[in-house]
């Protein structure tokens, strides 16, 4: 039927694939991304695989192998995580490390692919599918570096690629697309929990079988929506943080600018107001030195003037008292002539 509602990915490996009866499921996202055929060893137990609503970090781990004996792990992951690509490095790390044993060679070493399926924004990027491996690339010729090998007196070559781990991350919310591939069809329920009738994707089609809403219990219905609320939830309180959060920083942004305005401003007043009294006190000190200097002029030229006066008079015969009347100038100044 068109009109199935099927259990949403992220709960399903919480909860239901957990189950070995369900690996199916799973294994068929693994079989389409790594191309063959994936085998599901087992759940790996971590902090992740709590069944409370308070995860600390809501994935599943699983582990699996392909025909080669290569692992294949898988984390679902709900939660904003801000170094998570060291986390998936870290995880990939533990996984070799794990499976060596002291004293092991080298050439044990198994590839490991890992699988990330996340529901959350992740850096920048506008496909929903990103595909890494590690590659050794000539600087000069653009060549690829073979690794020479010999087992059993036979030459061999290998690539980097065939050693080092590859990482898929699948950016669930990012698909906004028609299902047409296999792989479309998977990011299709894992994001929006659509399956098509006719899937003849690997592990859809058991999904269908295993995963329809309407087979659970009232319980399990219950937990189930509960658990969908709470990612409603969640992404509503985040969506409005980041709200609030440009709106604060834009009012703090306003308000420090104004203030750094402010500041600049009178810094600048202060500059100016300097330069200008600066030059206006100049200004006003000619005019009054000028002014100044004149008066000073015309006092000393009216004195030099009084005393030629008083020098004639006296060259005259003229009597000192008079001298004295006429002039201004006391008895010792009119001697001093």
């Amino acid at each position: 039927m068109i009109n199935e509602k099927y259990i949403r990915f992220d709960w399903a490996a919480k909860r239901m694939l957990r189950d070995k009866a369900n690996f199916d499921v799973l294994e068929g996202l693994m079989t389409v991304l790594i191309g063959e055929k994936v085998t599901i060893e087992e759940i790996l137990e971590s902090e992740g695989n709590q069944e409370s609503e308070t995860d600390k970090y809501n994935r599943v781990d699983v582990m699996a192998r392909n025909s080669k004996g290569e692992y294949i792990i898988v984390e679902v992951q709900l939660s904003r995580e801000r170094y998570y690509l060291e986390r998936i490095l870290y995880g990939v790390s533990k996984v070799i490390t794990d499976n060596m044993h002291l004293g092991d060679r080298y050439e044990k070493v198994r590839k490991v692919y890992s699988i990330n399926i996340i529901y959350f924004p992740m850096g920048k990027g506008k496909d929903y599918l990103y595909h890494g491996v590690t590659t050794f690339t000539g600087v000069h010729t653009n060549d690829t570096l073979e690794i020479t090998d010999y087992e059993a007196d036979t030459l061999r070559m290998r690539t980097p690629q065939q050693v080092f781990p590859e990482y898929f991350i699948i950016r669930v919310n990012e698909f906004n697309q028609v299902a047409t591939t296999p792989l479309e069809e998977w990011i299709d329920y894992l994001k929006n929990g659509k399956i098509k009738s006719d899937t003849k994707a690997p592990g859809l089609q058991e999904a269908r079988q295993k995963l329809l809403y309407m087979n659970m219990s009232d319980k399990e219905k219950r937990i189930y929506e509960h658990h969908i609320e709470n990612q409603m939830v969640e992404n509503d309180v985040l969506d409005t943080a980041r709200i609030e959060g440009r709106a604060e920083g834009r009012a703090e942004g306003i308000a420090e600018g104004r203030a750094e305005g402010r500041a600049e401003g009178r810094a600048e007043g202060i500059v100016e107001g300097r330069a200008e009294g600066r030059a206006e006190g100049i200004a006003e000190g000619r005019a009054e030195g000028r002014a100044e200097g004149i008066a000073e002029g015309r006092t000393e030229g009216m004195a030099a003037g009084v005393q030629q006066v008083a020098k004639s008079m006296k060259q005259l015969g003229l009597p000192i008292e008079t001298i004295v009347q006429a002039t201004g100038l006391s008895q010792d100044e009119i001697a001093s002539l």
